[in-house]
């Protein structure tokens, strides 16, 4: 599995927004500055986030972007599922329908055991663990 441009940058631009805090309104042009990555490439990647509901647009000469939630309630699976699409490794284990072969593969489980451990390692991660340092185990009681 090999994420794109979208994920590495999107996140990158989440925690830059998660570390100005939750009520801080950021422009994209502070985020592709900071970031070194285009303006118009991180407003369609904000456009994305935005339909997930992770973003709030803010309109106006002062306008700009923040999150929509605090970053210990977004997980990294919600951030780049928005900007990649579900994380299958293979198409066949989201609808088994697109393979004439998915009932006897003999692959097709391994297929699915994977897209379940990626699933948990981003769904257990948030985006406060990027921004902040924080940790699952920091998280957990003894």
């Amino acid at each position: 599995m090999k994420l794109s441009t979208r994920a590495r940058y999107g996140l990158r631009s989440l925690v830059y927004l998660a570390r100005r805090g939750t009520d801080a309104v950021v422009q994209l042009s502070d985020i592709a500055a900071h970031e070194a990555v285009s303006e118009k490439y991180l407003e369609h990647l904000f456009r994305q986030l935005k339909g997930a509901g992770l973003v709030f647009a803010i309109r106006g000469a002062r306008g700009g972007y923040r999150l929509a939630r605090n970053p210990e309630d977004i997980t990294l699976l919600e951030a780049i599922e928005a900007l990649e699409g579900k994380l299958a490794p293979v198409d066949c284990v989201e609808d088994p329908e697109l393979c004439e072969r998915s009932r006897e593969c003999v692959t097709r489980g391994v297929w699915k055991e994977l897209e379940d451990v990626i699933r948990e390692f981003f769904s257990s991660r948030t985006l406060a663990d990027l921004a902040f340092g924080t940790s699952r185990k920091a998280h957990e009681q003894p």
